[in-house]
């Protein structure tokens, strides 16, 4: 597996909404109504993600989840983190 170049990365994020690359990565802030609602997100996210072995770097503050995603053994961005990306769009749509 090989790291993504920059316009690979900036072609892929064309058909993801509200992700942005930000160096080695690719990041999304995703807001819900309330901490409740983030902790579902968070705890949902949970299964498809160890199924993936693919495991992101996130932080919670309140009613907000920022995500991080980069393939750390390539150092950079891989379809891994693209399929991610796009389970982690699907669970938050659904725990809102």
């Amino acid at each position: 597996m090989t790291a993504f170049t920059d316009a690979q990365i900036e072609s892929a994020l064309e058909n993801l909404a509200g992700w942005s690359q930000e160096g080695e990565a690719i990041v999304k802030t995703f807001e819900f109504s309330d901490f409740s609602a983030a902790i579902s997100f968070i705890n949902r996210a949970v299964g498809p993600i160890e199924e993936m072995d693919h495991h992101p770097e996130w932080t919670n503050v309140y009613n907000r989840v920022d995500v991080r995603l980069n393939s750390h053994d390539v150092g950079g961005v891989t379809d891994r983190d693209l399929r991610l990306a796009k389970v982690l769009d699907r669970v938050a749509a659904a725990s809102r």
